[in-house]
């Protein structure tokens, strides 16, 4: 669609309000999906990051990597398993977690972002101890749950004007290796960095109370009532771990949180500047 000048005045007369609300806050965005493979989308994601940074919004990216670490999983002949929605991770595979998300897949988002005009650092839970973690339980094997999150190494970076790009690997104090959930790590980061918004970026349009229906899309809910659909078992699935990271996310002072639709080009920006919004908003 062809936009003309007036038009393109107005929607950045339409975005003005938003940037001086978000300039000088922290926004967390949960990066994976489709908007990861797809490199129409990870080119809008990366564009969009840089954009909102350049306009005084610190962003902090956290990503997860699950079909790459599927990938090289496969090429080394191991399968992969998963129960609960979570990946089993023995000895090796956590050695295989820790290789592709903290080396290849957290450095060419660093290596897209510079690509684009943008200054960012990657970081893994590794660095500074960020993430610490233990055992989430006997079946997961190096799954971790995390037990604290050091924020110093972001807010440092923060400070210098870099744009944190986080990969989700943690560690105990006796040196083991963890893999977290980058849902639960992306919210527990926003709620410790008592972040303005945090993002989480997905494959559907948000919550459905019909999850067969589009038109059924909760624009808005509040804690409660997303708790509520839960019990009643309106959220189902793969759903619930990311409406229960959102919940705990505005519980640990995050002002507002979106489910946003990763599939769509330039979802971020759609719902942080612009009137319109897209997704789901929780709210406290």
């Amino acid at each position: 669609m062809e936009i003309n000048n007036a038009q393109r005045a107005q929607i950045l007369t339409e975005a003005l309000p938003y940037i001086q609300k978000y300039s000088g806050k922290i926004v967390v965005v949960k990066y994976g999906g489709n908007a990861m493979i797809n490199e129409e989308l990870k080119s809008a994601v990366m564009h969009d990051i840089v954009l909102m940074s350049l306009i005084g919004v610190k962003v902090v990216l956290v990503h997860g990597g699950g079909p790459e670490i599927s990938g090289m999983l496969k090429k080394i002949g191991k399968e992969s398993v998963f129960v609960d929605g979570l990946r089993v991770t023995d000895a090796e595979t956590v050695e295989v977690v820790q290789m592709v998300l903290a080396g290849k897949t957290n450095k060419d988002l660093v290596n897209l972002l510079g690509t684009v005009g943008g200054k960012a650092v990657g970081l893994c839970g590794l660095d500074g101890q960020m993430i610490t973690a233990e055992r989430l339980d006997d079946v997961h094997g190096y799954v971790g749950e995390i037990t604290n999150v050091d924020t110093t190494p972001i807010l440092d970076l923060l400070e210098k004007g870099y744009i944190p790009v986080i990969s989700t690997v943690g560690c105990d104090s006796e040196g083991n290796v963890y893999n977290i959930n980058a849902d639960t790590a992306a919210a527990r980061i926003a709620g410790e960095l008592k972040a303005e918004s945090f993002i989480s970026m997905t494959d559907i349009a948000g919550l459905m109370r019909d999850k067969d229906d589009p038109e059924s899309l909760i624009k808005k809910i509040n804690v409660s009532e997303a708790t509520l659909l839960i019990k009643n078992g309106i959220i189902q699935g793969g759903m619930i771990p990311k409406v229960e990271c959102c919940i705990d996310a505005i519980r640990q002072g995050v002002q507002k949180v979106f489910i946003i639709d990763g599939r769509i080009p330039h979802a971020i920006l759609i719902e942080t500047l612009t009137d319109e919004g897209i997704g789901t908003m929780f709210v406290g």
